[in-house]
């Protein structure tokens, strides 16, 4: 008897638990789930992770013990199981929509023999590359199907989503309200970027809530029908809790988030548009910034000087504001980069490590970026990185056209952008050696070389470059950046040398620049290639705010002399040139057209950051 009844008993919960089993890994739940990589990638030993944490309740399954484990340093979680038999298993299930569906089995381990427990490889909760959050949970098959509790269900920086609407400080709203058959619906921000929804005008029952997107509004599977709230019985109005708009750990900026309802007269409803906070300008904009920012190759997609740049940018908005959340990406950056790249890995031209590539302009780009990395670090690394740097650039230094550098390898050209940038970097690098000489010589005569070249033309403009057979002014076209790169180079060699002229000369160009037509309309700084009927490349949406860059260095060193301009170009980007998601635009002045729309990348991004820096001081 006992054998007939035992058999069936198996069969039952070995049928209960496949049941079980197929209930928790849905339709989507894959062994061939996509790999994910962040500052890792998925499968990464949990032997390497930088801290553990616990941040549910472990699951006890039959005497075993379930644990989900967290590096919140890595955004990495792994899951293990304890007190277990030969052939128990654990896995991770991963969601990136809440935890409504997911994929299952990553990691998939079982004990093997005279082990008492196990534990899985470590996956991703962040995405950032592709702009998704994710939740993780540990199961395990303890002759039966367990799992923890989903982890990090809710953001939290200063406070955590679901704070009430009465804390913090500061209402904004950032976009119209909508309407809905008289009811009021209204998106409202804090200091902090935490968002809430009200619903005024109402009656019973009508409901108003959140949706967060992490890819600009795109989707929002991990952010639909947050803080849902109902007016009560004998109100007309009601207001959600609070959600946060970004997630460091995850490295997940520029969040968007937008406030719906829905009138309990019918099945309709209406939201606001998708909006980022701004709580400053100056902010704003790095957010905006930051949410093209790949920490996974640790650059901005598809431009490598242009990125150099963007590092800058975003080490002068820290510097600036004090507000360090970004100033991982110094680090990241440097590691990542620093060794070789095949060509169209990173640019066009092959990286041949220490960031140099044939380009000698891009190359320099990035040793006054790690210049203002030591700056704002004290990380000598960076400074040697310059020194080395330099020391290649200066090797294309010789006597044709006088003396100069060449813009490339094969010595084309002697252009502005590249001798422009090096004196710039070789004036740096002497005010920060104690004791150097050599860099100051460099400088000196850089400098010189460079006020006689011919670059600058008469009317005290910087053409592109010299002819390379009669060593003359080519006349090819003033540019911002050009004219930027020399103000910069004239007041570091001023501080190098306290040689006044150097500082009048920088005066002279940034006074010519702002004068001329060739580069401000209507009081905007306009590049050739700003107007409605042209459009930038890449590299020239950059080249503004390389200008404003070194217009507020001048402007620092001679009482605000030029405040008033770089106000005037933050107050017409902040009115004209921005959108509700606070992208900024190639055009300062907002002018568009159908055949020429007013393009909006993260290259426009730091060029107007830039801007709104200057004029902040």
């Amino acid at each position: 008897m006992a054998r007939t009844r035992f058999v069936p008993l198996a069969l039952l919960a070995l049928l209960v638990a496949c049941l079980q089993s197929l209930a928790l890994s849905s339709a989507q739940h894959a062994h061939a789930a996509t790999q994910v990589c962040a500052l890792y990638c998925d499968t990464r030993d949990p032997s390497q992770a930088r801290a553990e944490t616990f941040p549910v309740p472990n699951k006890e399954e039959n005497g075993r013990r379930i644990e989900l484990h967290v590096s919140d340093p890595d955004g990495m979680a792994w899951a293990s199981i304890d007190d277990g038999q030969l052939d128990d298993s654990v896995w991770l299930d991963r969601s990136w929509d809440g935890g409504k569906t997911w994929d299952g089995l990553l990691g998939k381990a079982s004990i093997p023999s005279t082990w008492t427990g196990t534990r899985t490889l470590m996956y991703n909760l962040y995405d950032p590359t592709n702009h998704r959050r994710a939740v993780l949970r540990a199961c395990g098959d303890a002759q039966g199907v367990a799992c923890t509790n989903w982890a990090h269900l809710s953001v939290c920086t200063e406070r955590c989503d679901g704070a009430s609407p009465g804390s913090g400080t500061g209402d904004a709203q950032p976009v119209p309200a909508t309407t809905l058959e008289g009811r009021v619906i209204a998106l409202h921000m804090d200091d902090a970027g935490m968002a809430w929804a009200t619903l005024r005008g109402g009656a019973a029952g009508d409901e108003v809530w959140l949706d967060r997107s992490w890819d600009a509004g795109a989707t929002w599977p991990d952010g639909s029908s947050m803080s849902r709230t109902s007016v009560p019985a004998g109100a007309t109005s009601t207001t959600t809790d609070k959600i946060n708009t970004s997630d460091p750990l995850g490295r997940l900026y520029g969040g968007a988030v937008r406030a719906c309802g829905r009138a309990v007269t019918g099945q309709n409803g209406s939201c606001t548009a998708w909006a980022r906070p701004a709580a400053s300008r100056a902010a704003a904009a790095a957010d905006a910034l930051m949410w093209s920012y790949d920490p996974r190759t640790a650059y901005w997609k598809s431009s490598w000087w242009n990125s150099a740049v963007a590092l800058a940018t975003v080490i002068d908005y820290m510097r600036q504001t004090g507000d360090t959340t970004y100033e991982w990406i110094i680090d990241r950056s440097f590691e990542i980069n620093k060794g070789t790249f095949p060509a169209g890995a990173r640019s066009s031209d092959p990286i041949e490590g220490d960031f140099i590539s044939r380009a000698t302009d891009d190359t320099e780009w990035w040793a006054l970026a790690w210049i203002d990395a030591y700056d704002l670090t004290g990380d000598a690394k960076y400074l040697d990185e310059a020194k080395t740097i330099a020391s290649y650039v200066n090797g294309y230094w010789d006597d044709t056209c006088g003396g100069g550098v060449w813009w490339d390898r094969e010595k084309t050209y002697k252009n502005a952008v590249t001798n422009g940038l090096y004196v710039r970097l070789t004036a740096e690098l002497h005010n920060r050696i104690p004791g150097d000489t050599l860099w100051l010589g460099r400088a000196s005569t850089a400098w010189k070389w460079y006020v006689s070249s011919g670059l600058i033309n008469s009317s005290g403009l910087v053409n592109d470059g010299l002819n390379t057979s009669t060593c003359e002014n080519n006349g090819q076209t003033v540019y911002s950046y050009n004219q930027g790169l020399a103000i910069g180079a004239g007041v570091e060699v001023w501080r190098a040398t306290h040689d006044a002229s150097a500082l009048a000369q920088a005066r002279a160009l940034a006074d010519a620049a702002i004068g001329s037509p060739a580069l401000t309309t209507g009081g905007i700084l306009t590049d050739k290639c700003d107007a409605v009927t042209s459009d930038c490349d890449d590299n020239g949406k950059q080249f503004k705010g390389v200008f404003m860059r070194y217009l507020q260095d001048l402007d620092g060193v001679t009482g605000g002399a030029y405040r008033s301009f770089a106000t005037t170009q933050a107050d017409s980007i902040w009115s004209a040139d921005r959108d509700t998601l606070n992208r900024l635009g190639e055009r300062w002045s907002g002018a568009t057209s159908s055949d020429h729309p007013n393009a909006r990348d993260w290259r426009t991004q730091a060029s107007a950051l830039s801007a709104l820096l200057a004029a902040a001081g």
